[in-house]
């Protein structure tokens, strides 16, 4: 792929500049291939937050807007290196190549298989420039799992949207379909790593899949990003260990493991007071299930069998999820309310089965969005609905 060295002057020159205004201005430079320039600089605009390490790799190329939205950010492609070793990898569904790109270090050897052509020519391109050694492949992934030889690792990322651009949540809607290939994947790769989306129905998954060993789901800044499924084909386990992975902004790591059986089995301790502090679980957590277990791991009390908030009168600072100290508690009285919203005028609402949803409640308060304020709409264990309002800790 080459690009002239005006276009990469121009690209260097204004790569912080808004790309819109730039495709108006075609006219002005002539001599710049305006089209290639506007998906570079886009590309870089978005790869400074979302991959860094390749933000500062010098003479990179980025591919249209669709693929870099869809790419993996570099916090969650390195977590899932953190999971691999061995000598031989495969990623048959290679793409824009971040997650092949960080996997790969993990391996004496790696093979990188994508069909789109373009996305190929960017790789064989990236690839050096990033110091990896990785056999690019033009293929189906499909066509070169038949003939392939077997290797340590498999990486498979299916597409995640249907024919009319909607979000898929069965393995049997996203291409390729590893529910038809599940026998053959475990049989050419010793361990197989599946990304799906984390909009997929887990419970589905575990009873659709036969060979997965481990789950693990992987949560940025309180945003669940992906869906891990680790395939394996020796005997798999009785019960199947979830591994709930949620990263900070400031890099800290929440983790907690848990099994289904242990959410079926554990107690729950419920309670009709707030006390001094809530807690809600994070977005691996709460997309896991461990709603009951939190009760029994952590000393604290759940608001409601339904509600997945949790409350007590001591501080737990190691509680995966967010803190909040509470301020003050309304029902939905009339002047109850009008005492307990006295003076404020935003703030950051959620609801935790409630009847409303965030923007009829925003509306029926008349409060603006934002401010350090935090409230929630919610109900107790005796049914009773409520405002709880609270400060971040």
């Amino acid at each position: 792929m080459q690009i002239s060295s005006e276009t990469i002057h121009f690209i260097e020159e204004n790569y912080r500049t808004d790309v819109r205004m730039l495709a108006l201005q075609a006219k002005k430079y002539p001599q710049v291939d305006m089209a290639m320039a506007v998906v570079q600089i886009a590309g870089r605009q978005i790869a400074e937050a979302k991959i860094p390490s390749w933000f500062c790799t010098e003479g990179l190329l980025y591919p249209k807007h669709l693929s870099m939205e869809q790419c993996s950010s570099e916090v969650t492609a390195l977590y899932k290196a953190s999971l691999v070793d061995g000598n031989s990898f495969a990623d048959l569904t290679g793409g824009f190549g971040i997650d092949c790109s960080f996997l790969s270090r993990k391996f004496r050897k790696a093979d990188y298989v994508e069909r789109q052509e373009e996305l190929c020519e960017l790789a064989k391109h990236n690839f050096p420039l990033l110091g990896l050694n990785i056999d690019v492949h033009h293929e189906d992934g499909v066509e070169y799992l038949k003939q392939m030889a077997p290797v340590d690792c498999l990486f498979l990322d299916p597409a995640r949207r249907d024919n009319h651009g909607g979000k898929t949540v069965a393995i049997s809607d996203c291409e390729p379909d590893v529910s038809a290939l599940e026998e053959l994947l475990v049989e050419k790769g010793c361990m197989v790593m599946i990304k799906l989306s984390p909009m997929l129905d887990l419970s589905l998954a575990l009873k659709t899949l036969k060979h997965i060993r481990e789950v693990h789901i992987v949560s940025v800044n309180n945003e669940c990003k992906e869906l891990l499924l680790i395939l394996q084909k020796k005997s798999v386990p009785s019960e199947i260990p979830i591994h709930c992975e949620h990263i900070l902004n400031s890099g800290e790591h929440q983790h907690y493991i848990f099994t289904l059986e242990q959410e079926h089995t554990s107690d729950c301790t419920l309670t009709e007071e707030v006390s001094t502090f809530l807690y809600e679980p994070n977005a691996s957590i709460l997309k896991g299930g461990a709603y009951r277990l939190l009760t029994t791991t952590y000393p604290v009390k759940k608001l409601h069998v339904n509600s997945h908030l949790y409350t007590s009168s001591i501080l737990v600072q190691d509680f995966p999820g967010r803190i909040f100290q509470v301020k003050a508690i309304s029902g939905f009285g009339k002047k109850e309310l009008k005492g307990f919203l006295q003076s404020m005028v935003k703030a950051n609402i959620t609801i935790r089965n409630f009847p409303s949803s965030v923007v009829e409640l925003r509306k029926r308060l008349k409060l603006k969005e934002g401010g350090e304020d935090y409230l929630f709409a919610t109900t107790l264990a005796d049914e009773s609905k409520v405002l709880i309002k609270c400060r971040k800790i």
